[in-house]
């Protein structure tokens, strides 16, 4: 380790406990300034083959090895990647930073303040409990949309985000206060992605002179945004994000890279996300990427902004890919200069990926596991929808798909509705112009330009602008009765649609700006009009939302909706003025007399697709209005943008003061009565199915996140609680509150238990065949001792990244969970709370051994002595009969080994560090 930088030795003696076995490979950049690790000195023929994701890995590997945490046969079998890849072979990997937003992020810091307790109980030091790396917590799921189509609604809303979430707020505060490495941004700052993307992503870490490539794993799923960018970022769940923190790698089997090579240009009005919505629906339907990287090749890349790019990284999760990677090349630091970077750290960052062999080059040696083209010439307008943001309908298909929806059986594309039924008119005044409007089948009544994927996009959101200009000048209305709203990512999406003067056009279609945060993507829609939603009741209706998002699950946007197509803001824009989705859009006609309907055109009618705008357009307005400057004055400001968040004072203290009477925050189970021993491992016996459960359950269907349920068991836990109705908040909001979570955990409005198929979110009680809530029937197995699992079918845990999926189950007593495939971050939170996911073999499924629910488990164990992906016996008893059969265990790794028999990764962190320093004491 000759030659290393002075300024790096402090870092160094810190960083490398171990000596570092590739020290050899430290070279120096920029005059003797800095120092890398540099791959080309491993002189190894296979470098110039590997994927750029493979790359980073690579880095990762080698700057971190110390033959503990990172060996050198890790190294070796990242480097032999194309023989590996598709061996499943173990590797860690350590990120270079750690994203949380709110909703994930206050239970992190909760579990850490538990652990902080915890650690001083067991004779350690609470100091320890503390971040390693940077942690850059964004603030941005708390607000709703409350108001909306007014002038006032961003102020009214920032306003009643901060009385909800004041006791929050003040836990946040004091988690910045209290530990190291941590960066919180104040609500009204953006979303999180966006953020990333203009201001906290660094492509290049400076780290004391020491240069290495920029890398994250976040708590919401969509931190895959950042590979747009070039940064290798994917979604985990809280639970790996805070053993992350604390100085664990990430453990994960070495992925398949999938290689998409981009030729051709997008047609004159398509946008990303008509790419984006048509690669979800064809990677996940017909390629098939769940647990693999996809990575983005080819000519066709150079007509890809960077917005695009981020806009399908972002939708990575919905076509199942852990990332869709863009490496990096001149569009991206282009976008870095665009977004106010330093010149001099842009120069520095491209010198240091180009030296290191990481800067695509557009070179045609790279190998990947498959390749499929993707033709960007031959892509249409496009929405997803009804139910799942991978079913992707050509816009010109629309109404036909729809009407196909309504007479299907109910589930993923259909709603059961009867002829007779399907042209029904519901007539209603509607109170905010005292006029009378008709609902139908297929009517809008929530119209938002909300979440990340979309608002990132500078190209989208001018689109949508100039979109409404054009449909304001020609006399087009809004409907009063559509909630329609606008939540930014970023400032500076207000600042450069105000430049060109396209955010009054917004406003005079009722897009006006309600807040800066995730807001109806995540279920933070707020009420519609009363006299809307009593119409949708009354009548049973199937109306929908159009939304510029990334989740359009059942029951996700809003419990009223049924029907939810994510689309463009511009098309959001569009179909809120067309006013239903059950029209021939390419026959739709808007007349100056304010008529509207698939008719003739004339001189005083504009088709509906003719107002879309143009890629001319959109770049002529880009060039003149979208400044540097505007992304430099918002973030040189960025911890102070909140006067509400400013006005709040903590006190600097290590514990915290934990609060008994608190809905919000309140001390979690999980290390209750912990030792430093490890418990012993039993045998799962006489279980029963606490639920029975289908194909593709989202962490929707079992973790709460929208509003509460006045019929749940949460509400009246709550109102017990004192609680008022106005105060309810959203499952989100209290996610700092395991008494709430698991009250909500598996109680989604549209969750279907084959226990109970019509019966909504309840279940029965095997013993009685009594008929109750989830909740009451867990805690009454745990009353009687009795185990219990969950059986499903295909996707279980599809999904948001939502750690309380896993934490709910746990605290129901969930011993484990058989099902016939896995989302990948689903199945390591299991793993994280200590309960099992088995997986059935050779096609097997509950239906192949004739399953009623009524059946009582016994799962062998082994008595602890578990092995990756090793089978494990399964003996049912299932009407007087006694049947085997094997599982696949889908325990992956042997660090996941070691979680599942310390309890989980928590405590699994928590006995290191303490035995750790009692070590160091005893020397």
């Amino acid at each position: 380790m000759k030659h290393i930088n002075p300024n790096l030795k402090k870092y160094l003696k810190q960083y490398c406990s171990k000596s570092n076995p590739y020290g050899s490979l430290y070279k120096k950049i920029d005059q003797g300034k800095y120092s890398y690790y540099d791959l080309n000195e491993l002189n190894d023929n296979r470098l110039k083959n590997l994927p750029y994701s493979i790359r980073i890995l690579l880095e990762s590997a080698i700057r971190n090895c110390d033959n503990l945490k990172v060996t050198e046969e890790n190294v070796s079998t990242i480097l032999d990647w194309k023989n590996n890849c598709k061996k499943k072979k173990e590797i860690p990997f350590m990120p270079a930073r750690v994203l949380l937003q709110d909703l994930t992020g206050v239970p992190c810091i909760v579990d850490l303040a538990s652990m902080r307790d915890t650690a001083e109980i067991l004779g350690g030091n609470a100091d320890r409990i503390n971040p390693l790396i940077p942690v850059d917590l964004v603030i941005d799921h708390s607000v709703q949309v409350d108001h909306s189509r007014s002038e006032e609604a961003l102020e009214l809303n920032a306003k009643k985000e901060f009385e909800r979430n004041l006791e929050r707020f003040k836990f946040l505060k004091w988690g910045m206060n209290s530990f190291k490495n941590m960066l919180i941004l104040p609500p009204g700052s953006g979303i999180v992605h966006q953020i990333n993307l203009e201001y906290l992503a660094r492509c290049v870490f400076n780290n004391n002179g020491l240069l290495y490539p920029d890398s994250v794993v976040g708590t919401d799923s969509h931190t895959t945004m950042i590979n747009g960018l070039g940064v290798l970022g994917w979604g985990v769940g809280g639970i790996e994000a805070e053993a992350t923190m604390l100085g664990l790698p990430i453990s994960m089997t070495l992925p398949e890279v999938v290689g998409i090579k981009v030729v051709g240009k997008l047609s004159d009005r398509l946008l990303s996300t008509d790419i984006v919505l048509y690669i979800t629906s064809f990677l996940r339907k017909e390629v098939g990427v769940v647990n693999k990287y996809v990575e983005f090749f080819g000519p066709g890349l150079k007509n890809l902004k960077l917005g695009d790019r981020a806009t399908i990284a972002n939708m990575a999760p919905e076509y199942g890919a852990t990332v869709g990677f863009f490496a990096v090349d001149d569009i991206s630091l282009d976008y870095l200069i665009q977004t106010g970077r330093e010149k001099e750290t842009v120069s520095l960052i491209r010198n240091y990926l180009i030296n290191n062999s990481m800067y695509n080059d557009y070179s045609n040696n790279i190998e990947y596991t498959e390749t499929h083209v993707l033709d960007l010439s031959k892509l249409n307008l496009s929405l997803s929808g009804p139910k799942r943001p991978h079913d992707n309908i050509l816009l010109s298909d629309l109404h036909t798909d729809f009407k196909l929806c309504l007479e299907s059986p109910v589930g993923f594309k259909g709603y059961n509705i009867k002829k007779e039924n399907q042209h029904k008119v519901c007539t209603f005044e509607c109170k905010k112009d005292k006029k009378k409007y008709s609902l139908t089948h297929g009517s809008v009544v929530l119209a938002a330009i909300t979440s990340c994927t979309n608002t990132s996009n500078s190209s989208s959101m001018i689109a949508a602008g100039l979109l409404a200009k054009k449909a304001v000048e020609f006399g087009i209305k809004p409907l009063p009765y559509i909630k329609s709203s606008l939540s930014p990512g970023s400032k500076t999406v207000q600042k450069y649609l105000q430049a060109g003067g396209l955010l009054k056009y917004l406003e005079k279609l009722n897009f006006y700006n309600v807040g800066y945060g995730c807001m109806t993507c995540i279920g933070n829609s707020g009420n519609l009009d009363p006299e809307v939603e009593n119409v949708i009741n009354e009548n049973d209706l199937i109306v929908s939302s159009v939304l510029s998002g990334n989740r359009n699950f059942e029951g996700r946007i809003h419990p009223y909706i049924k029907a939810n197509y994510l689309a463009s803001p511009a098309l959001v824009v569009l179909l809120s003025l067309i006013g239903n989705v059950n029209v021939d859009i390419n026959k739709f006609v808007f007349y100056k007399d304010g008529s509207i309907g698939e008719g003739k055109e004339n001189v005083s009618s504009i088709r509906a697709l003719d107002l879309i705008p143009t890629k001319k357009e959109i770049e002529e307005y880009e060039s003149k209005y979208l400044k540097s400057e505007m992304y430099t004055e918002i973030y040189k400001n960025i911890k102070y943008v909140n006067k509400y968040w400013n006005e709040i004072e903590i006190k600097k203290q290590k514990l915290f003061e934990w609060d008994r009477n608190s809905t919000y925050i309140h001390k979690p189970p999980f290390f209750d009565n912990m030792k430093l021993e490890l418990e012993k491992i039993k045998d799962i016996k006489d279980a029963h199915m606490l639920l029975f459960l289908g194909d593709s359950i989202t962490t929707d269907h079992i973790s709460p996140a929208g509003m509460i349920n006045k019929k749940s068991q949460t509400y009246k836990f709550l109102k017990q609680k004192n609680v008022k109705d106005e105060d309810l908040n959203t499952y989100g909001a209290r996610r700092g509150n395991d008494e709430v979570m698991v009250r909500g955990t598996f109680a989604n409005i549209r969750l279907i238990n084959k226990l109970c198929p019509d019966k909504g979110p309840n279940t029965i009680y095997i013993p009685t065949n009594e008929l109750m809530s989830v909740y009451e029937a867990a805690m009454k197995y745990k009353e009687n001792n009795k185990d219990v699992i969950v059986v499903a079918g295909k996707e279980y845990g599809c999904g948001s990244s939502r750690d309380w999926a896993a934490k709910g189950s746990y605290m129901l007593g969930i011993k484990a969970i058989l099902a016939e495939s896995y989302e990948r971050i689903h199945r390591s939170n299991l793993i994280g709370m200590s309960i099992l996911p088995l997986q059935f073999l050779n096609n097997e499924n509950h239906a192949y051994y004739n399953m009623d629910g009524t059946e009582e488990f016994t799962i062998l164990l082994n008595d602890g002595d578990l092995k990756p992906q090793q089978h494990l016996t399964v003996q049912m008893k299932q009407k007087g009969k006694n049947i085997n059969f094997e599982v696949l265990c889908r325990i992956d790794t042997e660090i996941e080994v070691k979680y599942f028999k310390n309890g989980g990764i928590l405590k699994y962190v928590l006995r290191s560090l303490v035995n750790q320093e009692k070590e160091v004491q005893a020397a």
